[in-house]
């Protein structure tokens, strides 16, 4: 059976009650939706912190995870390297085709950076051997520039010029293990990269230092011929009160201001959009909107806690929305995927729970793709979007979208008008027959999946 005790899970269709042992429900990776198999709309990925790191600790407990390595290596190097056999066993049973991963999540920190990335080497040897036998790619690496503890005040953006250098260095040895692996993207997600109080905080200083970070790091990237798309993942607090990717719009706003919006796009989180106040759909379409989506972490939170839980995604609307927005993009960005950035619940400690949590998981988004997929086949969405803006279609609101409308016209046309024959004009949105109809959709296309 392998390392894990668990046999490859399998597509099983819907039954009349639970399913009996593992096996998914919607997610049939070679089933064609709209044109393109479920696989290669969705591009699952799993994030090896969370999977293969993550011992299920909380702000009020320590970890209750059980690990089919666990008290088998005394080594931290061993270890690492036995989690890569573990790792790739994993993806081919799940039948993912991508994992994630940050530099320190796979090696383990030496004394100098000389010695960590020796360590690190080590680890991306064993992973590329097993790229290179399993078929299993690389939807992107990271760096993280926020765990160890000079980090306190940030990376690119801290007030000490060493720890700025150090994070240059570290960022450096990423990008080249990213080209090496053959990432398809890079994320920089700045965990630190905020503030906790501006009476101290150089707010303006520490953004254009975080730009010139990023600019030496395209630099080098085109430097050594790497080819992987750059992504940012906006977060609006955790750790800090205040994070400079707050949201979307701010990420986009500052990659404007410091002319790198031609060099990156967004990586998005249900998770974190909930922290900005956004939905992840919200975030999904301001992306899309300005020509940055990129990929998808896939998590939901609770919304009863309103903090960064990473719980696996569940919510059938949520999913609904998202490859909703994904179908009428016609893809998760140019090389993205749905990366489950996501780990189990406390009380789910077995390892046979991290089967089950991605199978949900997985599931959740397979059912969101088809009722999208029903949905644009009606044009739902579409005909009640293109109704509510029709009166600017001709007439005088045709001249507004043409460009040739001026106040002076639009008084002209307004000045007599009488009242009530603007509220004539004004359709109810129906809203709530809207969302219900979403509902039937949900219940429909899933009834006969």
């Amino acid at each position: 059976m392998g390392l894990w005790d668990i046999d490859k899970i399998e597509y099983v269709g819907r039954g009349n009650g639970p399913v009996e042992g593992l096996g998914f429900q919607y997610y049939d990776a070679d089933k064609v939706v709209a044109g393109k198999k479920m696989k290669d709309w969705c591009r699952f990925g799993v994030a090896w912190w969370h999977t293969f790191d993550q011992e299920l600790v909380d702000p009020f407990g320590v970890g209750t995870a059980r690990r089919p390595w666990d008290g088998k290596y005394s080594d931290p190097m061993d270890n690492a390297l036995a989690k890569v056999d573990y790792a790739f066993e994993f993806f081919q049973k799940l039948g993912v085709e991508y994992f994630c991963f940050h530099d320190r999540d796979i090696a383990p920190e030496g004394e100098t950076l000389r010695e960590t990335n020796a360590n690190l080497d080590k680890v991306v040897d064993k992973i590329a051997e097993n790229m290179e036998s399993t078929g299993v790619k690389l939807l992107w690496n990271t760096s993280s520039l926020f765990t160890n503890a000079r980090f306190v005040e940030g990376a690119a953006t801290s007030p000490n010029a060493n720890v700025y250098a150090y994070a240059a260095a570290q960022l450096k040895k990423s990008l080249e293990i990213g080209k090496r692996l053959n990432g398809e993207n890079y994320v920089f997600w700045g965990g630190r990269e905020g503030y906790e109080n501006l009476w101290v905080t150089d707010m303006k200083r520490e953004q254009e230092h975080m730009a010139k970070f990023f600019h030496m790091c395209a630099d080098y990237a085109k430097e050594i011929g790497m080819g992987a798309q750059f992504l940012i993942e906006p977060k609006a607090k955790e750790p800090m009160t205040h994070q400079y990717d707050f949201d979307a719009a701010t990420a986009c706003n500052f990659l404007r201001a410091y002319d790198l919006i031609d060099t990156f796009k967004l990586n998005l989180e249900g998770n974190h959009a909930n922290l900005a106040g956004h939905t992840y759909q919200h975030e999904i379409r301001v992306a899309r909107d300005n020509g940055v989506l990129g990929s998808l972490d896939a998590n939901q939170g609770d919304m009863l806690l309103g903090w960064d839980l990473d719980e696996f995604p569940t919510n059938l609307y949520e999913a609904t929305s998202v490859m909703w927005e994904v179908l009428d993009e016609g893809q998760i960005g140019p090389h993205g995927g749905l990366n489950f950035d996501a780990k189990p619940r406390r009380s789910s400690f077995a390892a046979e729970d991290l089967f089950r949590a991605h199978i949900a998981g997985m599931d959740t988004f397979a059912a969101g793709l088809l009722v999208a997929a029903k949905m644009h086949e009606d044009r739902y969405i579409e005909d009640l979007v293109a109704n509510r803006y029709s009166t600017f279609d001709s007439g005088i609101g045709e001249t507004v979208e043409n460009g040739t409308a001026t106040l002076a016209s639009l008084n002209d046309y307004a000045i007599d008008m009488p009242q009530s024959k603007i509220l004539e004009s004004v359709k109810p949105d129906h809203l709530e027959d809207v969302k219900a109809t979403i509902n039937n959709y949900i219940v429909d296309a899933l009834a006969n999946a």
